[in-house]
């Protein structure tokens, strides 16, 4: 499956985000994809292997739980393919940066005069 086959998936991509705070048990992402997404938990499962077979998490048993982290390498691939797109839009962040920072300084300057 190609990343960005795996990522297209709002379930998939919000399982991520929850591990991206670090690795956590199988049963607190279950618990948090199934309050906001209200998929049954062989479905919560089934998206977590997915992103195991994909190589996005790993996985690693402690006792009796599954605890899973996030696995960078399949990011930086798509971080290195959008790599080449970054001159389409950061061009444009630079003109909205300095559109802010003259915005700030006419907002001092008006604060400053009387």
């Amino acid at each position: 499956m190609h990343a960005f086959d795996v990522l297209g998936d709002p379930v998939r991509r919000r399982i991520l985000e929850l591990l991206a705070d670090g690795e956590r048990p199988a049963g607190a992402i279950s618990e948090a994809v199934r309050a906001e997404f209200g998929i049954s938990q062989p479905a919560v499962s089934q998206h977590l292997k997915v992103l195991r077979e994909a190589g996005f998490a790993t996985v690693r048993a402690d006792g009796t739980r599954r605890l899973y982290a996030v696995d960078a390498a399949p990011l930086r691939e798509i971080d290195a393919w959008l790599d080449r797109f970054r001159g389409f839009w950061d061009q444009h962040l630079d003109a909205l940066a300095t559109e802010l920072a003259r915005g700030r300084r006419a907002r001092a300057r008006d604060k400053e005069e009387p």
